[in-house]
């Protein structure tokens, strides 16, 4: 361990999350610390202090979260750029504090070796959690659970030859509550009676209103739609009103049994990133929507494997065309059931998720 002699071995993530950012890089990294902490680790967070953060949805899972100053963003077009020297500095400062951490975990677009290598002498391994292979990182341990064609040799040149590679869906970051769902899921025919529609946590181009005026084209009022929303999301009184117009379809808002919401579910509506893993594990078929460039080469990829069907880039796709996919897939139960049954071939053994396997791996680097 780093720098002393303590039994309990120390973990501090660094994710933000916002409105732009969305919520995804804190959700899976909770998914880990919540491992880590059920073999006796010590986990805390650092986030910035952004506006639309989920850190009080962190500090309600049980861990400490240090938050440091949001600051000026020196990209504003790009929502996750950061001041590196200062956060560098503030993120030290803290690692400082904490003593002895054994583990840095990073999920962060705007982060790279250049923040990385100032930090190496305070922690006793780095990890990092990427999708995106564009930046080099000075790391030990790298996890990118999406699917690409190149997905081998995606980070070479990018990270220490001696780099470990949990590479590909089948280390994907599924919180325990989807595993004891897969454990107990009912096989799906191909038929749907329950569609669920979901655009991640913040939704800032208001695909959710979209596929609502997508529904209402559909005509289906023998279907109960369930609409789920973060709390992060601006729409929300103006979705949970249209819902409200619409016959068998419901609202909710920052729920927190999304598993059971999936296992019921016979089709998706959403958005690539990564719930796109939690689909494919329950074997939920899907219609997705590209809305973030991070997005877009997994969400082809899965679209070819043929355990999803992609409409491409949310800007192209108006709720006429969502409409007609729609009716497309309910109309065809062989196509539902293709997507079954490629989504449990991505995704591997159910037996061993990701989060169990990186833990390992984690305890015994040290």
């Amino acid at each position: 361990m780093a720098g002393g002699t303590n039994t309990s071995i120390k973990v501090v993530f660094r994710a933000d999350s916002s409105v732009n950012i969305g919520a995804g890089h804190v959700m899976r990294c909770l998914t880990l610390a919540a491992a880590l902490r059920d073999r006796g680790c010590t986990v805390s967070f650092i986030s910035r202090d952004l506006t639309g953060n989920i850190s009080a949805n962190v500090e309600a899972a049980g861990f400490r979260m240090f938050r440091i100053p949001a600051g000026a963003n020196p990209c504003p077009d790009v929502p996750f750029a950061l001041d590196v020297p200062a956060d560098v500095a503030q993120t030290a400062e803290i690692l400082r504090q904490e003593q002895n951490v054994d583990w840095l975990v990073i999920d962060h677009y705007g982060i790279d070796a250049t923040w990385e290598t100032p930090l190496r002498s305070l922690v006793g391994h780095i990890m990092v959690i990427d999708d995106i292979a564009n930046r080099k990182h000075d790391c030990d341990l790298i996890l990118d659970q999406n699917l690409y064609e190149n997905m081998e040799s995606r980070y070479d040149g990018l990270v220490p030859e001696n780099c470990a590679k949990f590479l590909g869906p089948r280390y994907a970051l599924l919180r325990d509550e989807f595993v004891q769902a897969r454990r107990s899921l009912r096989e799906r025919d191909g038929s749907v009676k329950r569609v669920l529609v979901t655009f991640g946590g913040g939704d800032a181009s208001n695909e959710t209103a979209k596929a609502l005026e997508a529904w209402r084209l559909v005509g289906r009022e023998d279907v109960v739609v369930d609409v789920v929303v973060g709390a992060a999301n601006p729409h929300r009184e103006q979705l949970k009103q249209l819902c409200s117009e619409l016959p068998n379809v419901s609202f909710y808002c920052n729920v927190s049994n999304m598993a059971q919401m999936m296992s019921e579910a016979d089709l998706a509506v959403g958005a690539g990133g990564s719930t796109t893993w939690e689909r494919c594990f329950l074997g939920l078929p899907s219609i997705t929507l590209i809305v973030a460039e991070n997005q877009a080469e997994t969400t082809k990829a899965v679209g070819r494997r043929g355990a999803t069907l992609n409409l491409g880039w949310y800007e192209d796709v108006a709720a006429a065309d969502l409409a007609a996919a729609i009716k497309q897939v309910i109309g065809t139960p062989e196509v539902m059931r293709d997507m079954i049954r490629e989504s449990f071939v991505l995704m591997g053994d159910s037996a061993s998720p990701g989060a169990v396997l990186l833990v390992e791996r984690l305890l015994r680097k040290l």
